[in-house]
């Protein structure tokens, strides 16, 4: 990475994250754009180099997040059973999440709670579907367009990521999201084996 390259994932960050605690804070209506280049340091013409939006902030969150499972899930060893594989691609971004507890459960709770991001977010996992979907196809030597295994299988799988993720916002962070996580592939891991 080039000193130029860096320096503009050093202000991308910042501006990421100051716009997250904010907006976890204060909810999103409540935020301006003023408020995030004041807390992070930069001006408005500097946000708007790196974000259309208040919404792109949070929904470059969410893209990282995608990529992040697709490689995890291309990581896995090649022996492993679908089910495992697969949990432990949730898991690497439901534990980024609960690693930034008190921050992360603010922003999963924005997102759920604003339906112009719950709408990105919806739209955003549908995008993870495909991508993790070619991941198993290849991992099981399936047509991923073909085949409806990959689809249904990377379609549960981030079901049950939705689902760990409504159920630790719901309860307010109360719920471990490992537990919530280990009972959601307990009940989905026979189905995701079975033809395997």
């Amino acid at each position: 990475m080039s000193l130029a390259e860096r320096k503009r994932q050093l202000v991308s960050d910042e501006l990421t994250g100051a716009a997250l605690r904010l907006l976890a804070q204060k909810g999103f209506d409540a935020v301006t754009i003023d408020e995030i280049v004041a807390a992070a340091g930069v001006s408005k013409r500097t946000f708007f180099r790196y974000f259309a939006s208040k919404e792109d902030v949070v929904i470059q969150f969410l893209a990282e997040m995608g990529t992040d499972m697709r490689a995890e899930l291309a990581a896995r060893p090649a022996q492993e059973p679908p089910s495992v594989a697969l949990r432990h691609t949730i898991w690497v971004s439901i534990d980024a999440c609960a690693g930034h507890a008190d921050q992360a459960l603010r922003v999963v709770q924005l997102i759920l709670g604003t339906p112009s991001l719950l709408a990105r977010f919806l739209e955003r996992q549908a995008q993870w579907r495909d991508e993790l979907a070619e991941e198993v196809a290849d991992r099981l030597g399936l047509a991923p367009r073909t085949d409806l295994y990959p689809q249904l299988a990377a379609g549960m799988a981030l079901a049950a990521f939705g689902t760990v993720l409504q159920r630790w916002s719901d309860s307010d962070g109360a719920e471990d999201p490992a537990t919530l996580t280990d009972r959601a592939f307990a009940i989905i891991a026979p189905a995701l084996d079975a033809d395997a």
